[in-house]
């Protein structure tokens, strides 16, 4: 029966090497419906599944370039990163996990910050970034969050904060804590000031992030399917012993509940903030 083997050819020549097919990360395989996804087209379509809408997770960076005019923008506050004030311990030292972090994600910190325009609007962001030790609020995070709120209100500038975030950096402890209330006075401030906060919930975005600030925009915009909460399901499950419902804590069921104020897929992302902007950005109410 050996005529029905078919043995793969030998390579006999860089010829025969340039003629073979390598296709190690050109496909994604999309976790929601099972689509393959040349990877070219996925980034075309800002890392959304096009068979299915599919969210994917999403730089920090990349939000920004999508959301200022032309990709352009004035970074911020990059200076300012993690330290160690409890030294503190646990696999590994906290120092270790920072400088791991930096070397993963490519980024001195859990969040980006940057100035610019966005629809013609003087527009400060910042964007959260799961790569970053589970995109975790430090007391440099809060730091930069707190600094570009009020650099938007020395300039009468808006807000802009995409949310991605497991919570508060527990190796920091209370001082962790700390910055959901500074955060927080900071954008009781702005809102004194009638200059406009939009909040951008992605997934995940949980724990002290969702008790804070990602729940306090004027306006709370959230991506499809995105998980949004305090505690994850499993841990409320645990707790009061019930099945939750269908989809709970998800962007769609805190729409209907009345938690956030629309979903919006990330390819239409910008152009709903520069008509929400168009609207909040009246030039009597901040003058």
């Amino acid at each position: 029966m050996s005529w029905f083997r078919r043995d793969k050819p030998k390579i006999e020549s860089p010829d025969d090497e340039e003629r073979t097919v390598r296709t190690e990360g050109i496909f994604v395989k999309c976790p929601e419906c099972d689509s393959a996804l040349y990877r070219r087209e996925l980034r075309d379509s800002q890392e959304v599944c096009t068979h299915c809408g599919y969210h994917f997770r999403y730089t920090a960076e990349n939000r920004l370039k999508d959301l200022f005019d032309d990709g352009r923008y004035e970074t911020l506050f990059d200076e300012i990163t993690s330290a160690d004030p409890l030294e503190f311990v646990d696999s590994k030292p906290y120092k270790d996990r920072i400088e791991q972090a930096k070397e993963v994600s490519g980024l001195p910190e859990a969040i980006v910050c940057g100035k610019g325009m966005a629809g013609g609007h003087l527009v400060f962001a910042g964007a959260m970034d799961m790569s970053f030790i589970g995109g975790s609020m430090g007391s440099a995070v809060g730091e930069k969050i707190t600094l570009l709120i009020e650099a938007a209100m020395d300039e009468k500038g808006a807000v802009v904060v995409y949310s991605a975030s497991g919570g508060a950096r527990m190796q920091e402890g209370t001082l962790s804590l700390m910055q959901m209330g500074k955060i927080s006075a900071a954008l009781a401030r702005l809102h004194e000031m009638h200059l406009p906060y939009i909040s951008v919930l992605t997934d995940p975005t949980t724990g002290g992030v969702t008790a804070s600030f990602a729940m306090l925009g004027d306006v709370n915009i959230a991506e499809p399917k995105a998980l949004i909460g305090f505690a994850g399901p499993r841990v409320i499950e645990q707790t009061i012993r019930q099945k939750l419902p269908k989809g709970f804590q998800r962007s769609e069921f805190l729409l209907e509940h009345g938690m956030v104020d629309m979903v919006v897929d990330r390819r239409e992302m910008r152009d709903t903030i520069v008509r929400v902007l168009d609207f909040m950005m009246n030039p009597q109410a901040v003058s």
